[in-house]
């Protein structure tokens, strides 16, 4: 049963990281950096995917070339392009991947508490708030593209990669 509920949700959560990339992929240039902010709704979903997928929120260190910005509640120094955030997607696939991989029932069950103690889940919860967050943020781009360019990635019903 473990297996059949990995893989499902692993489908599930790697659909919404595959719709945040398809909409990252869609927008074009001149759209990137506007007021609306396409860049940073792109990173600030990423970040904080990042963030709940590690199992330590202690120890969470984003890769280079991001940095805490999101925790401090500021803007990032610069704007980060369209490549950057495209290897971030696949960071996080891969880091969302490999702990649905990992999976087991006793890990599942531990608690997850950030630093501050305001989020403290059962792992598999904050594993289904995170895809919800994904998917969110990948309705508002697609939204954003809808208005700016009349376009907008098709559904993804399931992810491309299995477990």
């Amino acid at each position: 049963m473990i297996n059949l509920l990995k893989e499902s949700i692993w489908k599930q959560f790697g659909a919404s990281i595959d719709m945040l990339e398809n909409a990252i992929r869609l927008c074009p240039q001149e759209h990137w950096d506007t007021e609306k902010e396409f860049w940073y709704n792109a990173y600030h979903c990423l970040f904080f995917t990042d963030y709940y997928l590690s199992l330590d929120p202690a120890k969470f260190l984003p890769p280079p070339p991001f940095t805490f910005s999101e925790f401090e509640d500021a803007m990032p120094e610069r704007t980060y392009s369209q490549a950057e955030l495209l290897n971030y997607v696949e960071y996080c696939r891969k880091k969302c991947h490999d702990l649905l991989s990992n999976l087991t029932l006793e890990l599942a069950a531990t608690r997850w508490i950030n630093v501050s103690g305001s989020m403290d889940y059962p792992l598999i919860e904050l594993i289904l708030y995170n895809m919800r967050h994904v998917q969110h943020h990948a309705a508002q781009l697609n939204l954003i593209l809808r208005q700016e360019i009349n376009d907008a990635p098709d559904w993804v019903s399931r992810a491309k990669l299995g477990l």
